[in-house]
């Protein structure tokens, strides 16, 4: 039986001493004990690539992407060097692997600074030439954080880019997992410099962990997700971690691909005007009166003078609503669309696409659909239209999606 690969990652701010080293070895021993073939990713020293960017920028406030990118990813080199010493110390055969490598596997486009891996000359890369490495039996110690373009050119991906190439490669090697070995060993509900009594999260799904980095948790670089396969497992641990394959907080399979649902149930879209009615307090009263009226909130939108709420079962809805605002002087009037359908668009990034939502919209209304409403969430796209257009709506836009990921 193949003995499993796991790609392990550790972060800059575990590797801050000779004491954080020194664990990180010890764990990666225990595991190759245990029967595992090991692919180690490193980020720079905790401090050592904003010492090198200040340093370089105080130089040549002047210099350009390609030679700062080259400066940068020094920061990694000496960390990879550092690790596969400290591994070597105990009897593991390890090796370096960076941008001189003739092993080197992770192939980048050229957006100097926040690069994207390319998929397929990566998986082409990584089963040329590291799945041998690892099968001679030697512990690749990666650098992290950057990449090579077609050109030969030395990339950086972007603060948190040893995340993606760790998440990247579990991929391309069909490892059993990926584990991010950070300082902090879980996931917690909310950042504790911001909210008190923040607690551990044991398991999220990719979507979710997607919307939280996507939000500014500070978990891991938002587009390491996008290269995750299905069968993927991260975890992420830390160095008090008894093990580096148990513990932690899982982001479990399932995949960031893109898709689009329709919403089951017939939806009212109430606009309430006036001033009040996006005062939290009076909208509270309103939404406290469709959940008791049996109706259910899907999305609500506020400006300056007016609130869009948009209900599902809330047909009987406008009549309570009307009476709530008259009695307690909650803005001026109201007014409702009933039988809509809500198509949701989800995709990675769709949020960071420039022009995606008028890409979408532009052929709807090519085609004389006409858009009730429209709700952006992370990296999803809410459009409300006439359940009498859906079947013709849903058509034009998995059209535009699939040609658009072509």
């Amino acid at each position: 039986m193949e003995k499993p690969i796991i790609v392990v990652k550790f972060g800059g701010s575990v590797l801050l001493d000779e004491e954080g080293v020194k664990k990180a070895a010890n764990m990666i021993k225990a595991e190759v004990e245990k029967g595992s073939r090991m692919v180690i990713i490193v980020s720079a020293l905790k401090g050592q690539t904003d010492e090198l960017l200040n340093l370089a920028k105080r130089i040549a406030p002047d210099i350009s992407a390609p030679c700062l990118d080259e400066i940068l990813a020094m920061g990694e080199k000496t960390s990879a060097r550092i690790m596969s010493a400290a591994l070597t110390s105990r009897g593991l055969d390890s090796c370096v692997l960076d941008t001189e490598s003739p092993y080197w596997s992770i192939i980048t486009d050229d957006k100097y600074g926040n690069a994207d891996p390319l998929i397929d000359e990566t998986a082409k890369a990584v089963y040329e030439k590291l799945i041998p490495l690892i099968e001679l039996g030697k512990i690749p110690v990666i650098c992290g954080f950057i990449g090579k373009s077609r050109e030969n050119k030395v990339t950086t991906m972007g603060r948190g880019g040893s995340d993606t190439t760790a998440v990247l490669l579990g991929s391309c090697l069909n490892a059993k997992e990926v584990v991010l070995v950070k300082d902090v060993g879980n996931i917690l509900s909310a950042d504790p410099s911001k909210v008190e009594g923040s607690v551990p999260i044991d398991v999220l799904d990719p979507e979710e962990a997607y919307i939280l980095t996507a939000g500014g948790a500070k978990i891991l670089q938002a587009k390491a997700l996008k290269y995750k396969k299905d069968d993927l497992i991260v975890r992420i641990v830390s160095l008090d971690n008894k093990s580096l394959t148990s513990g932690g907080t899982l982001i479990g399979r399932g995949v960031l691909g893109y898709e689009i649902e329709c919403y089951d149930s017939p939806i009212t879209m109430v606009t309430v005007v006036g001033k009040e009615a996006s005062d939290p307090r009076y909208l509270t009263l309103l939404v406290d009166e469709v959940q008791r009226s049996g109706g259910n909130i899907i999305s609500i939108t506020s400006d300056e003078k007016s609130s869009i709420i948009y209900i599902s079962d809330g047909q009987e809805l406008l009549n309570k609503l009307h009476r709530l605002m008259v009695e307690k002087k909650i803005g001026k009037a109201v007014s409702s669309f009933e039988n809509l359908s809500m198509i949701s668009i989800k995709g990675r990034e769709l949020e960071t696409n420039p022009g995606i939502i008028q890409r979408f919209l532009t052929p709807l209304a090519d085609q004389g659909i006409n858009v009730y409403g429209l709700v952006t969430i992370s990296s999803s796209i809410k459009i409300f239209i006439s359940n009498n257009e859906i079947e013709k709506a849903l058509t034009l836009l998995r059209r535009i999606l699939k040609e658009g990921k072509g």
